[in-house]
């Protein structure tokens, strides 16, 4: 049987296509559903990015709360103290570390238990309150580098009851409401005296404060304060309670701020 012989094998063309036709388009993405996705990788990407900045992001005031797993911080009843450069609350039946809250380069100078949350005195001059789950609010005393280095502390916190704190400093004494920090009032010392944070006494529901002068009668040198205020007949009321907790209280709008204490 013959063989045919040898040669270029014929080409394959493609079929014909009709006069005036191009070749097949190619099946591609829509440009809406491209954009689509580039956005949301765009958004993916920026989520990812205010993640890892918030993470990186230093707590305010350094502020380091922290829960040692012996229960939630507001079951039970527990007691604070100033411990290894912290506030921290133990346990009142076993004595475990149910909490500690610390801050980045200081250590409290005095802490007062205050019905559940602990106020604290800072070496920087910062107040704080917590009650073992948050800060609930902090409060920078003024000119504390001038006088705190030699006061230490001493004295400076001083409950007056009615839920109002009187932080006593040589040059003011200010009171905050416990609750939230507001401030309530400040009271000056006298042109050329100081106050002595350390040597004030309790006489029932008065704060008996030295004020020291180098001119002036002895009835001048010592100030009795209580939660409204310097001790003295006819003053007006200043309201030191919450305003939601007085009888009658009908807010005005949802978002009204604070009442403020009547001028004296």
């Amino acid at each position: 049987m013959a063989l045919p012989p040898h040669g270029p094998r014929p080409r394959r063309t493609a079929a014909a296509l009709p006069s005036g036709a191009g070749p097949p388009a190619r099946p591609r993405t829509p440009a809406l559903l491209r954009r689509a996705t580039a956005g949301l990788l765009v958004a993916v990407l920026a989520l990812g990015l205010l993640g890892a900045a918030r993470h990186l992001r230093p707590a305010p005031y350094g502020d380091r709360l922290l829960n040692h797993g012996q229960g939630e911080p507001g079951q039970g009843e527990w007691a604070a103290r100033a411990h290894a450069g912290a506030v921290a609350g133990f346990d009142s039946r076993t004595g475990a570390l149910r909490w500690r809250y610390a801050r980045a380069g200081h250590r409290p100078l005095a802490v007062l238990p205050a019905r559940g949350e602990v106020i604290a005195l800072w070496d920087d001059g910062l107040l704080t309150d917590t009650d073992g789950r948050s800060v609930r609010w902090h409060r920078a005393l003024p000119d504390a580098a001038e006088w705190l280095p030699a006061q230490g502390g001493a004295g400076v916190l001083r409950p007056l009851g009615r839920g109002i704190l009187a932080v006593v400093t040589p040059r003011r004494v200010t009171a905050y409401r416990t609750a939230d920090g507001d401030l309530r009032w400040v009271l000056p010392a006298r042109k050329g005296c100081a106050f002595r944070p350390e040597s004030a006494l309790r006489r029932g529901a008065a704060l008996l404060l030295a004020q020291p002068c180098a001119d002036s009668a002895w009835t001048g040198q010592l100030v009795a304060l209580d939660d409204l205020g310097r001790i003295a007949p006819g003053r007006t009321p200043l309201g030191n309670d919450l305003p939601s907790s007085r009888p009658g209280y009908r807010p005005r709008r949802p978002d009204a701020g604070k009442a403020l204490a009547r001028p004296r």
